[in-house]
């Protein structure tokens, strides 16, 4: 089979591999579409290397159809050989075949395409992971998504709305801004013009302190935040694209318990993994059946091109999730 290897000028070729080897309680996928991650940007980069077993080529996320399966997998009785399906990988998607855990594995919610169910498993089990598992998610909370222009900002905010939160989100530049207004989200901030921590000061000075934050940007601003923040407020941490390092008053956060916390999905176990996308195809798939959430498609490439969809994610243009297809 073909799939997209890093190379040693961490350039990307489509180009000749072993097939994957199906061990038991595993399933071959065939896959049709491949979406892409920012954790894939960093594994080309060397800081982020798969985890043991998984094949040295990205792709956190899949949809495709059912090629084979293992005796284990056929015992458990979810799926048959020919199921749509959209899984969940430690990586290796960006091939024409990946094998997978049959708990990593979910049936394609009815209605929507390959290309859009390709977006979903790794950003909607790192939304719900992070919003109501690791956040405690409540319906009226004041609730704060940076780059609200991301791929993950497209899926965290419908979800948080359609649970009844009050969303707030930043972005770069006022045309992100206006990329963005299909989300509904109820406060976009052009950090351009203006400073979120004079928003969140604001925010709490009108009686709305921030009670969760969804953070992938870091920076000083992290510390700044914290005098605005609600009693118990977590803020979660789960990448630090703006910088590393952030002065955090110690005093201010026993006094108000505020939790900072730091989250990936790709370090969970498989079998939390597995618990997470059994929520997700129980509490969220029908809402995503529904249209009441549905991912932000941005662009659509052949495989081919995985280097022109990583320069889409470089470069900050793309405004929802950029996926490769599979022909």
């Amino acid at each position: 089979m073909k799939a997209i290897v890093i190379q040693t000028d961490k350039g990307l070729k489509w180009q000749d591999v072993e097939n994957p080897v199906m061990k038991n309680g595993e399933v071959l996928i065939k896959v049709h579409a491949a979406a892409v991650n920012r954790a894939d940007l960093m594994q080309r980069e060397g800081t982020y290397p798969p985890p043991p077993g998984c094949p040295e080529w990205p792709g956190l996320e899949v949809a495709g159809v059912i090629a084979d399966m293992s005796p284990d997998a056929v015992s458990k009785g979810r799926f048959n050989i020919g199921d749509e399906v959209c899984a969940l990988l430690g990586g290796g998607g960006y091939a024409e075949y990946v094998a997978v855990e049959e708990c990593m594995v979910m049936p394609k919610p009815a209605g929507i395409s390959m290309e859009e169910a390709a977006a979903l498993p790794e950003a909607f089990a790192t939304a719900y992971l992070n919003l109501f598992i690791e956040g405690g998610a409540k319906a009226g909370y004041n609730f704060l998504m940076h780059a609200g222009a991301s791929g993950l900002a497209s899926v965290i905010i419908p979800m948080a709305k359609a649970f009844g939160m009050r969303v707030i989100t930043t972005v770069l530049t006022e045309e992100m801004a206006n990329s963005i207004k299909h989300l509904n989200a109820d406060v976009v901030v052009d950090t351009s013009k203006e400073s979120i921590v004079d928003v969140l000061a604001r925010e709490a000075s009108e009686g709305r302190p921030l009670n969760l934050a969804i953070d992938c940007l870091g920076s000083e601003r992290v510390g700044e935040c914290f005098p605005h923040l609600a009693y118990g407020c977590r803020w979660i941490m789960i990448a630090t694209l703006a910088g590393d390092i952030s002065p955090v008053n110690m005093r201010t956060m026993y006094v108000k318990n505020i939790r900072l916390i730091g989250s990936t999905l790709r370090s969970k176990t498989p079998e939390m993994k597995g618990e997470i996308l059994a929520k997700l195809v129980k509490d969220i798939w029908p809402k995503v059946e529904s249209g009441e959430i549905r991912p932000t498609i941005y662009e659509i490439l052949p495989i081919e091109q995985a280097e022109a969809a990583h320069d889409l994610l470089y470069s900050g243009r793309s405004a929802g999730k950029v996926v490769l297809t599979v022909k």
